[in-house]
């Protein structure tokens, strides 16, 4: 196939992998799982970010980084498929979704605790997000975004284990 090549000087955490992988077909039902799966990498992102603010530990600061090149990879899902990316313009800790707004507020929470409540707190995202992206990848078939979600999942149970899962 011919892929979508010859992109030189991309911004940093601009998605190679996507761009090298062919377009497919997404259902309504792809299509909705990759405009939430943004919203999922935010709230990881979000909570990690605030977690490193509070506590002396890299690994926050380290997967917050590796949350942004994340979200940049499913937005960049997002425009290929003209899906309407619904974190654009949200600050930190703002979803539209309210029952991620309610699982962020829980988590940030629950994470402020201690450190080690903040690292049960990110098994438990991660572990999350591995089982969102299994059930995304069921009977998907458009190769940018099965490449796409199987890196994302692939870092996620990194992810996991780096928190001690």
């Amino acid at each position: 196939g011919s892929g979508a090549g010859g992109q030189q000087g991309r911004a940093p955490g601009d998605c190679t992998a996507c761009t090298a992988a062919e377009t497919g077909d997404l259902d309504v039902a792809q299509a909705a799982d990759l405009s939430f799966m943004v919203q999922e990498e935010k709230l990881a992102h979000d909570l990690y970010a605030a977690f490193a603010e509070q506590y002396d530990a890299r690994i926050f600061e380290r997967i917050a980084s590796s949350e942004a090149q994340h979200m940049a990879a499913v937005r960049t899902l997002l425009e290929r498929y003209g899906l309407e990316d619904l974190t654009a313009t949200l600050d930190a800790g703002e979803f539209t979704d309210t029952r991620l707004a309610g699982m962020y507020d829980d988590l940030l929470a629950q994470g402020a605790a201690s450190l080690d409540d903040a690292l049960a707190v990110g098994r438990a995202v991660e572990t999350d997000d591995i089982a969102a992206l299994d059930k995304a990848l069921d009977g998907l078939t458009a190769p940018d975004a099965v490449q796409v979600y199987e890196n994302l999942r692939a870092a996620s149970v990194r992810h996991l284990a780096a928190f001690g899962g």
